[in-house]
């Protein structure tokens, strides 16, 4: 038998293998970090909004910190609806003035969305792919950020918007009027298109690229210069892909390669409203909106905790467990209604949060919902941020924070290997390492009925009589065989670990 530095017994090499796997997670900072998603128009004031004036020039419009975002309608002059006019003049600095909340709370990732020069305040209609919209700053300001971010062991991700640009592009416009331009291969052009070339959803603002060019690939991620490259030489940690499910698995996987190739250890995740089977190898993770789906209707009771767990496992058996860690879970963005509106019942916030947090996967806090903010759509998601309500007497920070607490307290929920448990009216699950006492086991009950259920942790590393501890509650049970008798309240849920005693371990031969 050998002994690792840990003291660790190995019978098998499976054993061995499974340590190996998990110390190399462990050291992957891609895997299971906690990832906080900022909309830099709307995060923090600006102190120079005197100077940047000029950039917001009808039909562009400049609003008070105070103001609530309201759906307007469609300007015909420029083929975009108001509200995407509509700005609160947040810019890079303002948001690193700031950043000391976004540390507080224990985040590991600041994800932007889009930084690109654009028309609009969304800025998914890029004019300039490789400049950062003016009012915004500067590409130095975004060297600046990322040095802080390290400085503070923390990591920088963009939003790359690669399927379409904006009308305005001065890239478009070359190639809308010159039939010999190098560009007009980027587009497709036609009088079977209503607007004359193809449009992303038939928003006319948004121009889509013909991504089989390799003349646009070279430019986007293929060259040493291309887009994607030098953010990351310039010091940015990955990218996240807007509508990645469009680009398709071919171009997805030669991007992400060459993020690779750039930097090793950068990370490309997907937007991908699609079941996670097929997409995974192609880039590093997903944005996990199949897992959303999953959490949502089983906390509102549209399915049943036994479904619940059924479509989980079938999903990690599905995909690949190493990209499933790197992967996202995401309850609440910029495209939805904010997790407060979306779940009016409190109790029901607080199972998905749960779920969110110790499901495989990095959970993305969306600024702003830590603190309860509320929001329906475009635009009522995209509210200024209420920095009145970051404070030490606000339930839902402090809820946030003992979540993120629990997460990084407990290595198996950001490492750990996922295992169904064989419930039918709890959502049941466990987080396995190669370490005994890491293991977690989730319970959670969704129903407005107390629940009395005889579970199996599934785990021979259980001890018999052996004590596990709800982190959330305090709550000790005692397992008998390899089962536990859970009694669960109404909406409730609990996150058992195992507990050791003083003294005296029956773990002390287990690994």
């Amino acid at each position: 038998m050998k002994k690792t530095s840990k003291t660790n017994l190995y019978h098998t090499d499976a054993d061995k293998l499974n340590t190996d796997t998990m110390l190399v997670r462990e050291a992957d900072w891609r895997i299971g970090p906690i990832v906080y998603q900022v909309f830099v128009d709307r995060f923090a004031p600006s102190d120079q909004l005197s100077a940047k004036v000029p950039y917001y020039q009808a039909p562009r419009k400049l609003h008070a910190w105070s103001d609530v975002p309201l759906r307007g309608h469609l300007n015909e002059d420029v083929k975009v609806w108001t509200h995407e006019l509509d700005f609160w003049g947040g810019d890079l600095q303002s948001l690193q003035s700031k950043l000391r909340h976004v540390v507080d709370l224990g985040a590991d990732v600041l994800y932007l969305q889009p930084i690109q020069d654009a028309f609009t305040n969304h800025k998914y209609d890029a004019q300039d792919w490789a400049k950062v919209a003016p009012e915004y700053g500067t590409r130095q300001d975004v060297i600046d950020l990322a040095k802080e971010l390290h400085a503070n062991g923390m990591r920088l991700m963009l939003d790359g918007v690669f399927n379409h640009m904006g009308r305005r592009s001065p890239l478009f416009q070359a190639a809308a009027s010159d039939l010999d331009s190098p560009y007009r291969s980027w587009f497709f052009f036609g009088e079977q298109y209503p607007s004359g070339c193809r449009t992303w959803a038939g928003a006319d603002n948004l121009v889509e690229v013909q991504i089989e060019d390799p003349s646009l690939q070279s430019y986007l991620w293929g060259d040493s210069d291309s887009v994607v490259q030098q953010y990351l030489k310039d010091g940015v940690d990955g990218w996240r892909l807007d509508t990645a499910y469009e680009l398709g698995p071919k171009f997805l996987a030669e991007l992400t390669r060459a993020a690779h190739e750039a930097k090793p250890d950068s990370v490309v995740i997907g937007e991908a409203w699609n079941y996670p089977q097929g997409w995974l190898p192609a880039m590093d993770g997903i944005m996990n909106f199949y897992a959303r789906r999953v959490v949502l209707e089983v906390v509102i009771g549209r399915i049943s905790p036994i479904s619940a767990n059924r479509l989980l496992e079938r999903m990690v058996q599905d995909a690949p467990i190493e990209s499933l860690l790197k992967s996202w879970m995401v309850l609440d963005n910029h495209d939805t209604d904010r997790l407060k509106s979306l779940l009016p019942d409190a109790r029901d916030q607080k199972l998905a949060q749960v779920l969110q947090f110790t499901l495989p996967g990095s959970p993305v806090v969306y600024y702003g919902s830590e603190i309860g903010m509320d929001g329906q759509g475009d635009p009522g998601s995209r509210a200024p941020m209420r920095w009145d309500l970051v404070t030490a007497k606000n339930p839902e920070l402090a809820w946030m924070k003992k979540l993120i607490k629990l997460r990084k307290g407990n290595r198996a929920l950001r490492i750990g290997d996922y295992v169904a448990l064989d419930c039918e009216r709890l959502v049941g699950f466990a987080r396995h390492t190669d370490q005994a006492l890491d293991t977690v086991v989730v319970l959670v009950n969704p129903t407005s009925e107390v629940v009395t259920e005889v579970v199996s942790f599934r785990d021979g590393r259980l001890m018999n009589g052996a004590k596990v501890k709800d982190l959330l509650s305090g709550v000790e049970i005692i397992c008998d065989t390899g089962f536990a008798v859970i009694e669960m309240p109404p909406k409730s849920a609990r996150v058992f670990k195992y507990q050791d005693t003083k003294g005296y371990s029956p773990y002390k031969r287990v690994p």
